[in-house]
C-alpha cells in the first residue's frame, strides 16, 4: 500500500480485514506520523501496548478468524477517557502520574471491536474549555494555521485527524465542544 495515510478509516479497515495491508504495519505508519507532532496534539502514546494489539489482530486475519466491524482501526482517544494501565492527566498537571485501575466504558467497547489506542490527545484542562488553548501541556495549534486555535476542548483529537496521524480519534462534548 503506497500511503496508509490517505486511506479513510472504513477503507483501513477493510484493507486491513482483508490482509492487504498488515495492522502492524498501519500502526507503525501513524506511530511514525504522530512523532512529528508539530501542533502539540498528543499528550501520551501507546506504541508498545498498540503494537502488540496490532500483531494480534494480524494473527487472526492470517488465521482466517472473523473479526468485528473496524477491527484493527488505529485511533486516538481524548485524555480525559481512562485506559486500565495507562496514564490520564484530562490534561491537568493535578492528575500527572495518575494510572487507571480500569477501562472506561467506551475503550471497552473499542478493545471489544478490536481497535487499536496509539494514545491519547491533548485538550483543554478537564474538558473545559473552548479553544483548546488551557492545557497544562500547552495549547494545541490549529491544523491549517497553526496560529489558530482548533476551538474546542476536544481540539487534540480533531487536529490529529485533520493531520492525517490517525484515520480516527475520540472527543468528547462537555459544553458543545464537538
Amino acid at each position: 500500500m503506497s500511503d496508509i495515510r490517505e486511506l479513510s478509516g472504513c477503507e483501513l479497515a477493510a484493507e486491513i480485514a482483508a490482509g492487504r495491508v498488515s495492522c502492524r504495519e498501519a500502526c507503525l505508519e501513524f506511530l511514525s506520523a504522530i512523532e512529528d507532532d508539530s501542533h502539540n496534539c498528543l499528550i501520551s502514546m501507546r506504541g508498545e501496548e498498540a503494537l502488540a494489539e496490532a500483531q494480534a489482530v494480524d494473527q487472526a486475519v492470517s488465521a482466517g478468524r472473523e473479526l468485528p466491524p473496524g477491527a484493527g482501526l488505529p485511533l486516538l482517544i481524548k485524555d480525559n477517557m481512562v485506559v486500565r494501565g495507562g496514564a490520564t492527566t484530562c490534561a491537568s498537571k493535578i492528575l500527572e502520574g495518575f494510572v487507571s485501575p480500569y477501562d472506561a466504558h467506551v475503550v471497552e467497547n473499542l478493545r471489544k471491536a478490536r481497535m487499536i489506542i496509539l494514545g491519547k490527545t491533548n485538550m483543554d484542562e478537564f474538558a473545559m474549555g473552548s479553544s483548546n488553548e488551557n492545557s497544562a501541556f500547552g495549547p494545541v495549534k490549529g491544523p491549517v494555521d497553526p496560529g489558530r486555535v482548533p476551538g474546542g476542548s476536544s481540539g487534540g483529537s480533531a487536529t490529529a485527524v485533520a493531520l492525517k496521524l490517525v484515520p480516527a480519534a475520540l472527543g468528547s462534548d462537555t459544553g458543545g465542544s464537538i
